[in-house]
């Protein structure tokens, strides 16, 4: 009883799981997973964080900002005085004069400082760059549509390809079992005398050309499973379960024009944000504040202060030769040494670098607009163009059908003839290669067309995949 209980149990389990393993994928799970693994998408969308990082870094320039620094070292400093010497008058008669005196300071020193500084105003600068940085994103993000359009082409131009590959291989496998049957009809017909032994090896070849097709078949098929695979990267295990079948793409009337490709409208962003860098770099002139605030310590530590003359004078009267200034004093300390307030910078001439700075900005701005009309100009013949390949496309699809129709009802009239010995096997091997290939460009057409509607849809930012599959 538990051994039962544990086989449902993982039949429960494991038998949903394989089978799902083992279903075919439709385009939808094909093309999330080209989304997912393609490289240009994922270069784009890695790209385009740098805008992010700059716009979090314009965010963040208003914030204050605080900076440690520290210096030890061993000073030893000289300064020459030119100063008169101390007059005991009236008590001590000493003549007035004035004397040079070199004061002397050496020890070792120790610095300490603390800036905090916070931009107040910048003229302006940082609100323009924040809506230009703004707009490049918005053109960034639009041009993710357009990658992400080339992947929806890519995937579904193989995976038409493969339905191409898979029609063609149900009209090989007709035309053989149509000549197998053929093949029995002229056994019988060279044992009764009515074909001759020539008649009968032109369908043995003819078989042996159809094998040689399939055989090419198998090649492209493969080739389509390893494209797919390195698209998706689903394994060609599921993939090889894949039968899709082509049909034309319904056309309905275009709602959008050339102006909502994903070119146009990011250059157009591109434009605005071409114009806040301008309004930012011409705020050279405006000045900007911020606030600043610092803090000092300065410590002198095994220090000596002396004079290299007398800073007391001698007084020969009572036998006095003077004194110099030599002080060891143990440390001396400045803590704390506290500066506050508010700065600005004001470029009156800066040598005409923000005026070059604008100037570049205008030309950049320029080249833009050169790039959207040149832009419009190509889009609206490449909408007509594939325009014209859509009408074109369709039209075949009709023409191939009515030659596969006709082909269709040579092959019966020709199969009937060689039955009743009224024609020869060439006429019938000729009736069944018409039709073969006749089927085949069906299907190119039809594929072609499928193509041309994508690229139509294309043209104006529509591609709709509900239409496609």
């Amino acid at each position: 009883m538990k051994n039962n209980l544990l086989i449902f149990t993982l039949g429960f389990f494991v038998l949903p799981a394989f089978g799902w393993a083992q279903s075919a994928p439709d385009f939808k799970e094909l093309l999330d997973s080209a989304m997912v693994r393609n490289s240009d998408l994922k270069m784009q969308v890695t790209q385009n964080k740098l805008t992010d990082l700059d716009e979090h870094k314009l965010k963040d320039i208003f914030l204050p900002t605080l900076e440690l620094s520290g210096q030890v070292g061993y000073v030893n400093a000289t300064a020459r005085l030119t100063s008169p010497e101390i007059n005991l008058q009236p008590f001590i008669q000493i003549p007035e004069g004035r004397y040079n005196n070199n004061l002397n300071i050496s020890g070792f020193s120790g610095i300490a400082k603390a800036d905090a500084k916070m931009l107040v105003y910048s003229g302006g600068k940082v609100k323009y760059l924040k809506k230009a940085n703004e707009e490049k994103k918005v053109s960034e993000n639009i041009l993710l549509e357009k990658t992400r359009d080339e992947v929806v082409a890519s995937v579904s131009k193989a995976y038409d390809q493969l339905a191409l590959i898979h029609q063609s291989k149900n009209v090989l496998d007709e035309s053989k079992k149509r000549l197998d049957i053929n093949r029995k009809t002229a056994d019988k017909a060279l044992g009764y005398g009515l074909i001759t032994p020539y008649d009968h090896k032109k369908i043995e070849l003819a078989q042996a050309t159809l094998d040689a097709k399939i055989v090419e078949y198998e090649g492209k098929k493969e080739l389509l499973l390893t494209q797919l695979y390195i698209l998706t990267g689903i394994n060609k295990e599921r993939l090889r379960l894949i039968e899709p079948v082509l049909s034309p793409v319904e056309m309905l009337s275009q709602e959008k024009g050339i102006e909502q490709r994903a070119e146009i409208r990011a250059l157009e962003h591109g434009i605005v944000a071409a114009d806040y860098k301008i309004k930012a770099e011409r705020t050279w002139m405006i000045p900007k504040v911020q606030l600043m605030a610092s803090a000092y310590y300065i410590g002198l530590y095994g220090s000596r202060v002396k004079t290299s003359e007398n800073v007391i004078p001698a007084i020969p009267a009572l036998g006095y030769e003077g004194a110099r200034l030599d002080w060891r004093p143990t440390n001396i300390n400045i803590l704390p040494l506290f500066t506050a307030g508010v700065g600005f910078k004001w470029e009156i001439f800066d040598g005409k670098e923000g005026k070059h700075a604008e100037e570049t900005a205008r030309i950049g701005k320029e080249i833009l607009q050169n790039k959207k009309e040149d832009a419009l100009k190509k889009l609206t013949l490449n909408l007509a163009n594939n325009q014209t390949n859509y009408d074109i496309a369709t039209a075949q699809i009709a023409l191939k059908s009515k030659e596969k129709e006709l082909a269709k009802n040579a092959l019966v009239q020709a199969e009937k003839e060689f039955r009743y010995g009224m024609s020869k096997s060439s006429q019938l091997i000729e009736a069944e290669s018409d039709l073969e290939v006749v089927e085949l460009e069906y299907q190119n057409a039809i594929f072609n067309q499928r193509r041309a509607g994508i690229e139509l849809m294309r043209s104006t930012q529509e591609l709709d995949i509900a239409k496609l599959y």
